[in-house]
This record gives structure tokens, sequence and C-alpha cells, in this order.
């Protein structure tokens, strides 16, 4: 009986292909050096951050300031999420900043002045921000306008509609027990480890899924022993980080208690997990990805390219409108500043910090959630060195800088590498 003799390179390319941890690192180091960095770059400059900002003001890795850090930088990064979408296409929104703050005048006004229930203001708000994207998304695919221009007039718009809103400068106060607490209200400690066994039990079963639906397609899967250190390391990080949340941050317990995960923190965790299926298991998400990396070509194959834009801007808006719900929960009020400032810049910064390119085609909502954690950081810890506004402005620009320089340079090797 004849045997067939395995050629050598048939041997080292099945040994590559063989399910292991060891050779699914090589994998990714191999798609590092092709330029696919993906997060990386974002995830190591937010450990050295935190790691500096610990040694440098041991009050940084307090309880209290652990919990601050989600709350300040929640809205920054619910718009940033928003505008993964819109660069995805290789387009921008310049509005976003102050479409949030529109949306969150119209809260206020609404439960201040016309005394309409939460949910109701919400709605209304989130109705907003629909009307918004469809508005700024039909002007660009419809009638074909350069994104940056229709976002431009409509930054500059948006400016004069909130002082509108809100009388020419009046601050409006915000009340309502519900809206109050999305921003200044915790879980009870054991919710919050509900939600943890949860997020761990849920994430446990998508890998494991995963992993039995590319087995039965013949498909290289990723070995048990790689899911069970994915799992386990969500397990310890996540576990340490509702351990320190649900510490008493109270300086007078007696008086008032202060434990447990902030409400937003699961609202931004629902968003992800969302945004999340959307772009990658729906037909949307994979025309989006398709528009955004050649807009002839999904035109050709007969994409809805017009109708993919608009929808983008929509989703864009609304979670504007969103991240000004969780705004103005915060300041308790709604001013003419709610949105404006640096409010733009932190969220595209957050959105390109996180790894999603700025030329379209490439990202996730995730870059947001951990680009928005880096800007939060940085705002966060420059705080309580004492630096003031000049310096936090100038270390955020240049980490943008240095994300957006990654980016481009990641692009180059990848295009010299044939992946893209």
């Amino acid at each position: 009986m004849n045997k067939v003799k395995e050629l050598p390179g048939e041997a080292i390319v099945a040994a590559a292909q063989e399910p292991s941890i060891k050779n699914s690192f090589l994998a990714y180091v191999q798609r590092v050096r092709g330029g696919d960095m993906g997060a990386l770059p974002a995830v190591l400059g937010l450990v050295v951050l935190c790691v500096v900002f610990a040694v440098a003001r041991p009050s940084f890795v307090t309880a209290i300031n652990f919990a601050n850090l989600f709350t300040q930088g929640a809205a920054i990064t619910l718009i940033a999420m928003g505008l993964v979408f819109v660069l995805l296409l290789g387009e921008i929104d310049l509005s976003a900043g102050f479409a949030s703050g529109v949306c969150a005048a119209v809260l206020a006004v609404t439960l201040a002045s016309a005394g309409l229930p939460w949910y109701v203001c919400m709605a209304a708000a989130i109705l907003t921000g629909v009307i918004i994207g469809t508005v700024l998304g039909s002007l660009v695919a419809k009638v074909g306008i350069p994104s940056f221009v229709v976002t431009l007039a409509a930054f500059l718009a948006f400016q004069g509609l909130v002082l509108v809103l809100v009388d020419e400068g009046t601050n409006i106060s915000i009340r309502d027990d519900v809206v109050v607490a999305i921003a200044n209200r915790n879980l009870p400690p054991w919710l919050g480890w509900a939600l943890y066994l949860l997020c761990v039990a849920v994430f446990a079963a998508v890998q494991l899924r995963r992993a039995r639906n590319r087995t039965k397609r013949g498909l290289v899967a990723d070995p048990l022993s790689l899911i069970a250190f994915r799992v386990g390391m969500l397990a310890l990080f996540a576990g340490l980080a509702v351990a320190a949340l649900n510490l008493e941050r109270s300086r007078n317990p007696a008086l008032v208690s202060l434990t447990g995960v902030p409400i937003v923190v699961p609202v931004i965790l629902v968003l992800l997990v969302v945004w999340t299926l959307v772009l990658r298991r729906t037909a949307f998400g994979r025309h989006l990805y398709a528009v955004g990396g050649n807009t002839e070509a999904a035109r050709r194959a007969g994409i809805p390219v017009d109708r993919i834009k608009i929808s983008a801007f929509v989703i864009c808006s609304s979670m504007a409108a969103v991240g000004g719900i969780v705004a103005a929960s915060r300041a308790s009020s709604v001013d003419p500043n709610t949105g404006g400032s640096s409010v733009l810049l932190y969220a595209v910064g957050a959105a390109v910090i996180g790894g999603t390119s700025l030329f379209g085609g490439k990202g996730r909502v995730l870059d947001a959630v951990l680009g928005g954690a880096v800007v939060a950081v940085i705002e966060n810890g420059m705080g309580l060195m004492g630096y003031g506004a000049s310096v936090k402005y100038l270390v955020t620009g240049s980490v943008l800088l240095l994300a957006a320089g990654v980016d481009a340079l990641a692009r180059k090797r990848a295009a010299a590498a044939g992946l893209r």
C-alpha cells in the first residue's frame, strides 16, 4: 500500500494551523507586524498612564477616584461610540458635541417646563437625535455635500439652537430622581456582583459558541486553553473592579453610604454589546465596513450606500443624545455650555485613540470605550496633579496625534504587506 509522503512545507503549515495558545500568539504577533495593531496601542497607553499617575499621585488608585473615572468619562465614551459608525465610512461629524447639547436641552425643557414623565422626556431627546442624524445624513448622502461642511455648519447652528432652548443662557436644573440617578447613583453591591457573573458567563458562552461554529465549518478554532485564559482574565480584572467599586467611598458612612457600581456602567455595557452585535452579526454591519473600505465597489455590489450613510449618521446623533442625557444627569442641569467646549474633540479623540481609523473601514465600538478610558484617565490624572486646562489639552492633543500617526503608519505597513 503506497504511503503519501508529507512535504516539509506542508508539515510546517499544518503545525502553524494547529490550535494552541502558542500558535494563536504567533498569529497575533504576525498581524501586528503586518500593520493590524487593533487596540494594542490604546491598551498599552492606558496601562502606562495608570502606572504613571498611580506613582505620581497615590490618590489616583483610591476607590472613590476609580468610581469617578467611570462617571467622568461616560458622556464622552457614549458620544464616541456613535462617532465610530461615521468614522467607519471615512466621514466625520463635527456637530456631535453640540448635538448632545441640543438633546440635553430638549430633555431639560420637557422635564422642567412641560412637566412630562422622565421616560417621555428621554424619548423626546433621543428622537431629536434621530431627526438630527437623518437631516445630516441626507445632506451628505443624497445632496452630496461633504460631511465636514455639513457638520461644521450644524456645529455652528446647534450652538444657537441651544441658546434658544435655554432662553439665551438660563441654567435649567434637573430634579427628576431617575434622570439624576443615571450618572450620580450606584447599584446595590449584590447587583454589581450579579452583573459581573452575568458578563463573565455570557462572554464564556459567546467564546465557546464561536469556537464550536468554526469547528463545524471546518475552520481553525481557538483552543479551549486560550478561551479559558480569556475568560479567566476577564473574570480577574472585572472581579477586582467590582470589588473596588463595592468598597465604602463615603468620608462619613454614618451619614451617607457610597458603595456599588455606578449605574452608568451597565448602561455603557448594554450599548457596547448591542452595537457590537450590530456591527459583527448583521448585514448592516458588514455593509458599513464595505462602504467604508471602498464606496464604489460597495455600490456596484448592490449595497444601498446612501441608506447605510444615513443610518450611520442617525446612530451617531442618537448616541450623542444618550451622551447628552448622561452629561445632563451628571451636572443635574443644562446650560449653553452643555455639549460644547472640548466635548467633540475628546469624543473624536476617544474613537481614534482606541483604534478606529480616520480613513474608514476599520474600527470597533470597543475602541471608543478604550479611547474614552484613556481620555478620562488623562483628564483625571492631570487634575489630581494640579495641572491646568492648558496642559490637559496639550497632553490629550499629543496622544491623539500619536494615535493618528500610528494608524497611518499601520495602514502603510499593511498595504506594503498586501493585507489591505
